[in-house]
């Protein structure tokens, strides 16, 4: 019996545009989740970028390095993470390349996206860190956004529950565990880590505005934070995955995924005691109109400017000078 305020699995997951030639073309709302919550992330950094005084549509030009590789290497982690769905007798090897149908992993687009913003960066003179800090909040939006697709995809829910808030799912759905009844309901850990990326967004802006997480450091907490909340989620869901240890693989790369932030933050926290000068390399400074870092109000910027004076700035320019060509 479904309970009242379950929630129902969406009756749609795509639909159709008539072509003019013939034929019709077929839009996933998975795909357009995606795309969602690439568009909200582009937009969340760009805003962030400039206000801290990068060019605007910088974030573009690095992005087309960006969005790519995350897509392609999203696909392949979550591939390589899960064979047995694609290499078996008598396998369709092309639904290998079928992102259209679910399976993008989060931790094959850090990869591939953090190879795509580093080439972005290096052609565009942005500081590396600069840019992963400002992207932070907007890579929890677009993942929040990107979940809703696991929910049109009727995909990656979690085990069975009585509460009342469980995920209705068809018994015909492949991923339906044997043996249960029809009508079980399910934990919607789609809906569990939209609410904790989401809260991971007030989370991250509120202790960047405390602490003035610079150098790399907002990025490491988006890197803890998400790792946290994955570790636990992945551990729930039902859907067959590469077991190393009795700990299912995405565990472990979420497990990494906290000792990489937590690394992050002590190293540069150790390397930069002082704030960041520019968006920018020393050199390939865009001569634009003076910047409004988004974080600071005007009696924030005129303390800094105070203390900056009053002590010389020096600590700050042995900070950033060992590290100004690769950060």
């Amino acid at each position: 019996m479904i309970a009242p305020l379950s929630i129902p699995s969406p009756e749609w997951s795509s639909f159709e545009i008539p072509l003019p030639w013939g034929g019709a073309l077929t839009i996933h709302a998975y795909a357009l989740c995606i795309l969602l919550g690439i568009v909200l992330a582009v937009w969340i950094t760009s805003h962030r970028l400039t206000k801290r005084g990068a060019e605007p549509g910088v974030v573009l030009d690095i992005s087309l390095w960006a969005v790519p590789l995350g897509i392609v290497f999203a696909r392949f982690y979550h591939v390589a993470t899960h064979p047995g769905d694609y290499f078996y007798e008598g396998a369709d090897l092309w639904k290998v390349f079928a992102i259209w149908e679910g399976g993008n992993a989060i931790y094959g687009a850090l990869i591939g996206g953090a190879l795509g913003v580093w080439i972005g960066c290096r052609m565009t003179g942005i500081r590396f860190w600069s840019f992963a800090d400002a992207l932070a909040p907007g890579m929890l939006v677009a993942q929040a956004a990107g979940r809703l697709g696991n929910w049109f995809n009727h995909e990656l829910f979690g085990l069975p529950t009585e509460l009342p808030w469980g995920l209705e799912i068809e018994s015909t759905n492949p991923a339906f565990p044997a043996g249960l009844e029809p009508g079980t309901l399910f934990h919607p850990t789609f809906l569990y880590e939209i609410i904790w990326n989401l809260l991971g967004v007030a989370v991250l802006l509120w202790l960047e505005r405390k602490f003035r997480l610079r150098w790399g450091k907002a990025f490491a907490v988006y890197l803890i934070w998400y790792g946290i909340g994955r570790s636990f989620l992945e551990s729930i869901r039902v859907d067959p995955s590469e077991i190393f240890l009795g700990i299912r693989s995405n565990v472990w790369a979420s497990f990494a995924a906290i000792l990489i932030g937590v690394i992050i933050l002590v190293v540069q926290t150790r390397r930069h005691t002082g704030q960041e000068p520019s968006p920018y390399v020393p050199g390939r400074e865009w001569p634009g109109a003076d910047a409004v870092d988004s974080d600071d109000t005007e009696s924030d910027r005129d303390t800094i400017g105070d203390d900056a004076e009053d002590e010389g700035d020096t600590e700050a320019a042995a900070a950033t000078s060992t590290r100004e060509t690769t950060s």
